[in-house]
């Protein structure tokens, strides 16, 4: 835990928006310093569902490191994920590091394009199982973290994927703080 965590959301044209947008809002509510990043640059994102986002800043543009990196999942969007370069390098220095990585739905298909956390438990999108299930130890958990790593299945779990993140890097008193008002329920009926 830091004292001011800081997260980068990597946005690519074919985001899930549901995902992305959740998980920024849930993390600036837990007083995260979240900076929204275009993978193909600056320009306006056309998500998975024609929602358009404007990132913050270009990913060529991103300096610093960052507590957190988070991977919002949507087929396409995942699969730009997988094949930039960029990421890929962000990605192993942030798992060299020790830092952390969450990613969402298909955005797990990253971390074997680019040779990362490899063994880890982990969960993904069922679309993509196949893909990440012999990279790691597979889950069908909701929200799954294995040490430096939070992934989590797909847009009906965005809010407990953005808020696992919150409580990893402040506490579960804030987690529980954004949690309340947003009237979250603890059990789905």
């Amino acid at each position: 835990m830091t004292e001011n965590p800081t997260a980068l959301v990597l946005l690519a044209q074919g985001s899930e928006e549901m995902e992305a947008v959740i998980s920024i809002d849930v993390l600036r509510r837990g007083q995260i310093d979240v900076t929204v990043a275009g993978v193909d640059g600056a320009g306006p994102v056309r998500c998975s569902r024609g929602v358009v986002i404007t990132p913050d800043v270009a990913l060529d543009q991103v300096e610093g490191t960052f507590d957190i990196i988070v991977l919002p999942g949507g087929a396409e969007g995942a699969k730009r994920l997988a094949q930039s370069p960029k990421v890929g390098e962000l990605l192993r220095e942030q798992e060299q590091a020790g830092r952390w990585v969450a990613a969402i739905c298909a955005a797990p298909i990253a971390f074997p394009a680019h040779g990362v956390f490899r063994d880890r438990q982990l969960t993904s999108h069922p679309s993509v199982k196949s893909m990440v299930e012999t990279w790691g130890q597979y889950s069908e958990h909701s929200v799954v973290a294995d040490r430096n790593l939070i992934t989590s299945r797909g847009p009906g779990t965005a809010f407990a994927f953005a808020l696992r993140i919150v409580g990893t890097l402040t506490d579960a008193q804030r987690m529980v703080q954004v949690r309340a008002p947003m009237m979250f329920p603890v059990q789905v009926s």
